[in-house]
């Protein structure tokens, strides 16, 4: 039923406005279903999406704070530290103290963190290939501009 919901929205039936939110449901849909394939996909591993997200960052920006990851990511402060206990027990990361300030603890990929982390890039290969597959390298760059600019867009278009 979505489907069609979805077509007659796109068609043009519902009016202007209904074209908005086809579009916001054709872009959720896309996620969900992207998401879910990746999460079932990573799921031997002991991780998710957002976690797969967190050892991703990390070689990335090297030791770093929650806080830190919050920003550079963009999970919700009670998600993060959550996510990062999850990680914490499953010996993926470890908190340590940070160097230049004693208070405050940097998270750190383990060695288990970075043998999941390899296994988790050749699974997120593997599924990259099915969800997005069909598409050209040219159909890609042309997605992730569009994304891009629908995710920057703070200001009203001029």
């Amino acid at each position: 039923m979505l489907d069609d919901l979805l077509e007659r929205l796109l068609s043009g039936e519902g009016g202007p406005a209904a074209d908005h939110v086809g579009l916001g449901m054709l872009l959720a849909e896309a996620h969900n279903r992207s998401r879910e394939r990746m999460n079932e996909a990573l799921r031997p591993l002991g991780i998710n999406v957002r976690g797969f997200a967190v050892l991703l960052a990390l070689p990335l920006y090297g030791p770093v704070s929650q806080r830190e990851l919050i920003g550079r990511i963009g999970i919700d402060k009670s998600t993060m530290f959550r996510l990062i206990d999850e990680l914490e027990e499953g010996g993926l990361v470890a908190r340590e103290r940070a160097p230049r300030d004693r208070r405050a603890y940097s998270i750190v990929l383990t060695d288990r963190g970075e043998e999941t982390l390899a296994e988790a890039r050749r699974t997120a290969e593997r599924v990259d290939g099915q969800v997005f597959g069909r598409l050209t390298a040219a159909d890609r760059r042309t997605l992730a501009g569009l994304l891009r600019r629908l995710a920057e867009a703070d200001a009203p278009p001029p």
